[in-house]
């Protein structure tokens, strides 16, 4: 049956085409991802040409959230103006918890790419971590 349907000229066809036409000038909707909810919304002219779109993805809903973590790592790991030892696995755990697709997709633990500068008050680089 299955050989049947997929040798079907009319399957086989360049010419098959499926239409819509546009039924709303806007439109939104969710998704949810590994890392949290997408957020988009459309605007589309009467063509169906999108003229507007709007996408919240997790990312942007959770960077405050590791911002305050990443801050709150620091500040256990810095000790008399310097970083002390695993203040890059703490960092990276901390992105990890909020946005896990952006660093473990492509980077096993301790391996990620990091660079932490700490800056005194004058805006003076005292410490330097890269990985």
């Amino acid at each position: 049956m299955i050989e049947r349907i997929l040798t079907d000229p009319l399957i086989l066809d360049k010419h098959v085409r499926a239409t819509a036409g546009v039924n709303r000038l806007e439109g939104a909707g969710q998704a949810e991802a590994p890392r949290g909810t997408l957020m988009h919304n459309y605007k589309v002219d009467e063509n169906g040409l999108i003229t507007w779109a709007n996408l919240v993805i997790a990312t942007g809903q959770n960077n405050n959230a590791m911002n305050k973590g990443v801050l709150q790592a620091a500040k256990a790991y810095v000790k008399n103006g310097k970083f002390t030892e695993g203040t890059l696995n703490r960092i990276e755990a901390v992105i990890r918890t909020f946005d896990p697709c952006l660093s473990c997709s492509t980077h096993a633990f301790g391996q990620m790419p990091l660079a932490v500068t700490l800056v005194n008050a004058d805006g003076e680089v005292v410490d330097r971590l890269i990985r």
